[in-house]
């Protein structure tokens, strides 16, 4: 009945910023952008006159690796809320990586928020391997994981 995740959608304070963020410092590759407006736009977000920027970004080629879509919407308020690992809701957003110590490394010297340095995890008596994480921020604070498979 359900097939793959499609894209993961975050909503963002500033569409231009959020865009060189995940272009320029995490290096996904820009896809386009749509403005939605009309009856249609109205009815999905449940808002009169809502008018949406839109953008799509992507690490992978591969069908299977949903993109991040942005969204900004236009001439509305949007409650900002901190973002929070321990608040029910979607809690991170998980970005793969096969050398996690260089793009730690990279983001710090951008000044972006990282939660800790590159953990280790071994999982296998579990079944699921050994891998490296760590936490990080996006500047609207939207918390974001980058994993290492070993």
């Amino acid at each position: 009945m359900v097939g793959r995740i499609y894209h993961v959608g975050l909503t963002v304070s500033d569409l231009d910023r959020s865009i060189a963020f995940y272009n320029d410092i995490l290096g996904l590759e820009f896809q386009g952008e749509i403005m939605m407006t009309g009856e249609e736009t109205d009815k999905l977000f449940q808002r009169k006159n809502c008018k949406a920027r839109v953008a799509y970004l992507n690490g992978s080629k591969a069908v299977e690796a949903p993109p991040i879509e942005l969204i900004q919407f236009v001439d509305e308020d949007v409650n900002k809320v901190k973002s929070d690992l321990f608040t029910t809701s979607i809690s991170e957003v998980c970005f793969y990586t096969d050398d996690i110590e260089a793009v730690y490394n990279s983001l710090i010297e951008k000044h972006v928020e990282c939660l800790s340095e590159p953990q280790y995890f071994d999982f296998r008596s579990q079944s699921f391997g050994e891998s490296k994480a760590f936490y990080f921020k996006d500047f609207d604070g939207i918390v974001l994981e980058m994993m290492q498979p070993l």
